[in-house]
């Protein structure tokens, strides 16, 4: 039994009929036919019941016709696989990435590898900035997604910008401030901040200090954390407010109210970093994926 036998034995299933089967396989009537009684002959059953203007299943041609159509996709998973690999696209491929910066470009990306690359296998590490950059440098990363970090941090390493996220302020429905449509830096900087930990998040602090340099007054920093979902629990528990990228709104959901900062501040640039001496094209692959589209 050949693959041949059963792409034929599908397309004269689905259409019912040799002749239009033939047609949409280009090959003469006779060599389907011929085909189809071959795989009959071999497996000792008869698969279709013919007549003089169609075919059709028996019971038995019913259970095989499933069976055909996943040993065939199977079959295509296999070569698109294997010309993966022999590409340069399979394997694995380790990303580390921030969750709180990446909730919209993550999900796209993984769909596509899926698609175009199936038989690389992406592991990925929820990191801080630091452990990527960290993890970039020893081997132990391919790719990072994080925010775009300062010239001394990318020391051997490139960034690729993927997207921009206006600034804006998380608050909780409770808070006085959730009634806003807008806030400006002078309204939030009496306000208790809720931020990230400056050793493992130096570019989020260096943030706050561009924003506020100009402004006569600058919030407190009352609480720093390791992680969003620490952020999102002190907020809401209203310790204080926090400084956020808009993309954040669909990960907080109604637990926090997300007001836009106006006039805007300099956007939150999200990107891709990778080795300068040392990217594969699993990389360029999955960087290309995560672009905006």
């Amino acid at each position: 039994m050949e693959l041949r036998h059963l792409r034929y034995f599908v397309a004269v299933a689905e259409a019912e009929n040799v002749t239009r089967a033939a047609a949409k396989l280009r090959v003469a009537q006779p060599a389907v036919s011929r085909q189809i009684r071959d795989l009959e002959d071999e497996l000792g059953i008869a698969l279709l019941e013919r007549s003089a203007k169609a075919v059709r299943l028996t019971e038995a041609g019913r259970v095989f016709l499933g069976e055909a159509k996943a040993v065939l996709q199977r079959s295509d998973e296999a070569v698109k696989a294997a010309r993966a690999v022999a590409g340069g696209l399979g394997g694995e491929l380790h990303v580390g990435y921030a969750p709180s910066l990446t909730v919209q470009i993550l999900p796209r990306a993984l769909r596509t590898c899926q698609t175009d690359a199936p038989g690389l296998r992406i592991l990925l590490h929820d990191l801080s900035t630091e452990e990527m950059l960290t993890g970039l440098r020893d081997g132990k990363l391919h790719v990072a997604l994080m925010v775009e970090p300062n010239a001394a941090q990318l020391r051997s390493l490139r960034f690729q910008e993927l997207a921009r996220y206006p600034l804006c302020v998380a608050v909780a429905p409770a808070h006085p401030l959730a009634r806003s449509r807008s806030l400006t830096l002078a309204q939030i900087a009496t306000e208790s901040l809720i931020g990230y930990t400056r050793a493992d998040y130096p570019e989020y602090h260096h943030t706050i200090d561009d924003i506020f340099a100009r402004e006569p007054r600058r919030p407190s920093i009352v609480e720093e954390h390791d992680g969003f979902s620490s952020v999102i629990a002190a907020v809401e528990a209203g310790h204080g407010i926090a400084l956020v990228p808009s993309c954040m709104e669909c990960m907080t959901g109604p637990r926090l109210k997300i007001v836009p900062l106006t006039p805007p501040t300099a956007p939150i640039v999200v990107g891709a970093v990778c080795r300068k001496d040392s990217t594969s094209a699993a990389a360029e692959k999955f960087v290309a994926a995560c672009q905006v589209r």
